[in-house]
């Protein structure tokens, strides 16, 4: 489900780590932070700390906590830890499983020549959206842009485009896309887990320049 001619793109900010990087984030105007909760991730951190950076967000700014293939017990000890949460599955999580959980949640496509994205977001019915990124190895993700021309214009979710985004790269991929939403983490970093105010400012501004050319050719 991509956005309408003249709906603004919300925007997330993942895999954020401090506090300067949250307050920073929400000063730029960022709609969504995003914690990873997998280990193996570099920008990884535990649930408790997760919960003491999402009580710095301010009402309407919404916490996001990623899972890979988390069990039952892990994920319900986060939710109670950020009761506002909304989840994000990024590994091998089937249908019943993200609706296990009895939370919101985003459900991650990893998106290659072949992939049936329309099967998928059908199959995930219940998901609040679809999240696109890029087939890599591992999970979690890799920073890498894939073919926007792959997403279909009649996606039965909300859309949420990932995958490599950038200050320089988002106004394409959302006058193309036209998603609902645009994450990016490692496009607005100095390095893994550390985020850079100055490319967050930079980013949430092109998407809001997207957003203006988008309406102003709908006009």
């Amino acid at each position: 489900m991509t956005q309408p001619l003249t709906q603004r793109t919300r925007i997330k900010i993942c895999g954020l780590t401090r506090e300067a990087d949250v307050d920073a984030a929400v000063a730029c105007g960022a709609d969504a932070i995003g914690f990873v909760l997998y280990a193996k991730s570099p920008r990884a951190v535990s649930v408790a700390r997760a919960a003491d950076l999402a009580r710095r967000l301010p009402p309407f700014v919404t916490p996001v906590l990623l899972f890979v293939n988390a069990t039952p017990a892990e994920i319900a000890q986060a939710v109670a830890a950020v009761p506002n949460a909304l989840l994000q599955f990024h590994g091998d999580e089937t249908p019943a499983d993200c609706d296990a959980a009895q939370r919101p949640y985003l459900r991650a496509a990893r998106m290659a020549p072949g992939f049936a994205l329309l099967d998928f977001a059908l199959a995930f019915a219940n998901a609040a959206g679809i999240l696109l990124d890029a087939h890599v190895e591992g999970y979690g993700g890799g920073g890498k842009a894939f073919d926007w021309s792959l997403v279909p214009p009649n996606v039965a979710r909300p859309v949420v485009l990932s995958g490599g985004l950038n200050p320089a790269s988002v106004i394409d991929g959302i006058l193309q896309v036209r998603p609902w939403a645009v994450d990016v983490s490692s496009g607005v970093e100095v390095a893994k887990g550390l985020k850079d105010a100055v490319l967050m400012r930079q980013f949430c501004d092109a998407v809001r320049e997207a957003d203006a050319r988008i309406a102003d050719a709908a006009g």
